[in-house]
């Protein structure tokens, strides 16, 4: 049943994170602070 889990590599999980990473970046710096900044209500990056 579980088996597909098994072809998960280490470099893919990786990758993974990376790209995650990335991506909240992006976000933070793409959207307004309303959204993506100190007090954000999709991602909060704190005081400045």
């Amino acid at each position: 049943m579980f088996d597909w889990i098994a072809t998960i590599t280490f470099d893919q999980i990786a990758l993974s994170l990376v790209t995650v990473a990335l991506l909240r970046d992006g976000m933070v710096l793409a959207l307004p602070d309303r959204i993506a900044g100190p007090g954000g209500w999709l991602i909060d990056t704190g005081e400045e």
